[in-house]
């Protein structure tokens, strides 16, 4: 990638974002740094692009980005403001000479607050508690502790390792999958490949899907996975929908094979109003918010990098576009 900042103090950035103008944190953070264009429609895009040297795509579940690549021609740098880049990764980018990068990091911290949180309402039985008091009911009883439970956490990346570190915190056994071994992880002990998932699911109390979503890993837990769970586990999914195969999980549900599950994603969002998923009694539907309140974030990780790309320094959080992530440097 060249130090393109040697020939422009302000480099255009052309911005994929939901209405014409761009977020607001990120132009008055920026300021004079660069010169930010938003487009919201293919023929925004197609009319500010040309003149861009990087891309911002803002808005991350947007496709406009892959329908004008042909007029980016002076594009060298793409960020996505997003940990997933599952969506703006398209084959054109693949195989050209752009460097990627992502919003690792961002949502570290808010997601894991919220499976802790999940975790807690499941252990301590708020769901029932909010049942009991809408009926005016007073039902005084044991509930669960969760010193000693068993976590088991599917995707080593910053998201799966903040997770492990709240978990562990207070009391929680941590298990970490990921595509490999890796043994004396400083986060999880022995990391697991994927192939050992049928020897551990049966012994996890919790199961946190934190993976991205690639070729890979696309239906990589179906009907066969969650048959392997205890009937008391719970599954929580923070990674992307589609990572699930989300017949089998409303299945599983129904069926009692698990006993509940926290979602925040799914395969088609916004979630139809027809999904079972919205009735089911022992599932928790939040609307892709587990990462919220990080725009002050993102648009300070964009600025550092972009000081990085005008002074020609390595960029931070470089996608692998092979693998559909930024590989773990631990």
């Amino acid at each position: 990638m060249k130090p393109s900042g040697a020939g422009a103090s302000a480099p255009v950035v052309a911005v994929v974002n939901y209405t014409d103008t761009p977020p607001e944190r990120l132009s008055s953070l920026v300021g004079a740094e660069a010169t930010l264009r938003a487009a919201s429609t293919k023929a925004g895009l197609d009319a500010i692009l040309p003149d861009a040297e990087i891309a911002v795509v803002w808005a991350y579940k947007s496709d406009l980005l892959e329908g004008s690549w042909e007029l980016a021609g002076n594009v060298d740098w793409v960020h996505v403001a997003a940990a997933g880049v599952d969506r703006p990764l398209f084959p054109r980018l693949v195989e050209s000479s752009v460097v990627l990068t992502n919003a690792a990091g961002v949502f570290d911290r808010p997601m894991a607050e919220w499976v802790l949180m999940c975790i807690l309402a499941f252990v301590k039985e708020f769901f029932d508690n909010m049942d009991y008091q809408r009926e005016r009911r007073w039902v005084n009883r044991e509930v669960g502790v969760l010193e000693g439970q068993k976590a088991l956490i599917l995707g080593a990346g910053g998201v799966g390792r903040d997770v492990a570190h709240m978990l562990g915190r207070v009391g929680m056994e941590v298990r970490g999958v990921a595509r490999s071994r890796r043994d004396a992880d400083p986060d999880f002990g022995t990391i697991h490949p994927m192939g050992d998932l049928a020897e551990l699911l049966p012994e996890a109390d919790y199961v946190i899907c934190a993976l991205p979503l690639t070729a890979a890993t696309r239906g990589l837990f179906g009907a066969e996975e969650f048959a392997l769970m205890k009937p008391t586990a719970r599954f929580i999914n923070v990674g992307r929908g589609a990572s699930v195969d989300e017949k089998a999980m409303i299945a599983a549900l129904r069926e009692g094979q698990i006993a509940g599950a926290a979602l925040d994603v799914f395969v088609t969002e916004p979630l139809p109003p027809d999904s079972p998923l919205w009735d089911l009694p022992n599932v928790y539907v939040s609307p892709h918010m587990s990462g919220s309140g990080f725009e002050e974030r993102l648009a300070v990780q964009f600025l550092d990098n972009l000081r990085r790309w005008k002074t020609g320094r390595p960029l931070l959080n470089v996608v692998d576009k092979r693998l559909g992530f930024v590989p773990y440097r631990g």
